[in-house]
């Protein structure tokens, strides 16, 4: 099982929708109109299209398999105890750079840290969970260890 946030899943199950009722139809058009310009062995918009459909096929099975495979956790149910757990937003003070980071704790499909999302399996991910605020978590980086301070815990 590969915990995943309720937004990731409904995120996937959007692609997933697009990607059959959109997509498909599209590029069987686009392969259909490539087939009337003649023969196919030289025929660079056909290729094109066949190689599309191939990559979005690949895709759809992929998130197929990510959804049949998802413990969905709604982290706002989750009982607050106090605790990093996956779901959980944390606050955290990066000791060295004297700076405030917010990261939400996310299943690996789902992470994204231009928008502050990182995977359950990320050094920093692991180990903050099971801590508690005021606790501070130690990170083993390529450049060495760094240290956060967890500052707030939000089940959002």
């Amino acid at each position: 099982m590969t915990p995943m946030t309720v937004n990731g899943a409904e995120q996937l199950r959007e692609e997933l929708m697009n990607l059959k009722n959109v997509m498909r139809p599209r590029l069987a058009k686009a392969i259909g109109a490539a087939r009337e310009h003649g023969d196919l062995r030289e025929n660079a918009e056909y290729h094109a299209a066949k190689e599309r459909q191939g990559l979005t096929e690949a895709r759809i099975r992929h998130i197929e398999a990510q959804l049949a495979d998802a413990k969905i956790i709604d982290v706002t149910k989750v009982r607050p105890n106090g605790k990093v757990v996956f779901g959980a937003t944390i606050t955290l003070f990066d000791i060295e750079n004297s700076a405030e980071v917010r990261y939400k704790i996310v299943g690996e499909e789902e992470a994204d840290l231009k928008a502050s999302k990182i995977s359950v399996m990320s050094p920093l991910a692991k180990a903050v969970i099971g801590k508690s605020e005021g606790d501070t978590a130690v990170v083993e980086t390529p450049a060495g260890k760094r240290e956060y301070d967890i500052e707030e815990i939000a089940y959002l």
